[in-house]
């Protein structure tokens, strides 16, 4: 009998899913379509936009979900969840704008308040608090990721991660995008390792 999606994968999707709902309700992809949120006024729906707003105080809130015993569920959620934050600092644009940098950021904060295991989630806003997430490109947000994963890793004394190969540990998919570039773009990443990033800390600075 085949396998369905183990309970990590499901709860991190559910989260994702909730995380984007709550984005598109602020940034809606359609000018002429508003989105409501079922309260009326006069007898119209009013927009959505009016009533979210994802303030400092949201983003940077206190812990939401209790404490997760089942040391099973708990490290199948922490693989699965690592392997959505690699991946999408992984897909993100190598030259974001301004809404994008900002959107990844409070995705980021956002995950780290909502993640179904309440102690960890508690360990990861402390870290986030050192090291603020890093959005500027790609890059950096990809060596952000691998930064704060090994921080967690030295934690559980876990074996660190070489951020410069940490693609070859966690594939984002990006095979299919690298084919449709031309010959030239390709040629000009052989070889190439990734640039040093630079990670900040409290004023302070770390490269990796």
């Amino acid at each position: 009998m085949a396998r369905g999606p183990s309970r990590g994968v499901v709860t991190i999707t559910a989260i994702v899913l909730f995380i984007t709902f709550i984005f598109y309700l602020r940034h809606p992809s359609s000018p002429g379509i508003e989105h409501t949120t079922g309260n009326q006024e006069n007898g119209l729906e009013t927009p959505a936009g009016d009533n979210v707003n994802a303030s400092p105080e949201v983003l940077n809130g206190g812990v939401v979900m209790g404490k997760l015993g089942n040391e099973t569920a708990k490290a199948e959620l922490g693989r699965a969840a690592w392997k959505l934050l690699h991946t999408t600092m992984a897909r993100f644009p190598e030259n974001p704008t301004e809404d994008e940098k900002e959107a990844l950021k409070s995705y980021i904060w956002l995950f780290a308040r909502l993640y179904p295991c309440g102690e960890c989630a508690a360990h990861f806003q402390e870290i986030l608090k050192k090291y603020p997430p890093q959005t500027s490109s790609r890059n950096t947000a990809v060596g952000w990721a691998c930064f704060v994963h090994n921080e967690v890793n030295k934690r559980k004394n876990k074996p660190l991660f070489d951020c410069n190969n940490i693609g070859d540990f966690y594939d984002c998919g990006c095979a299919d995008d690298e084919e449709t570039k031309a010959p030239s773009d390709k040629a000009a990443k052989v070889g190439k390792k990734e640039e040093s990033v630079e990670i900040s800390k409290e004023g302070s600075v770390k490269s990796v």
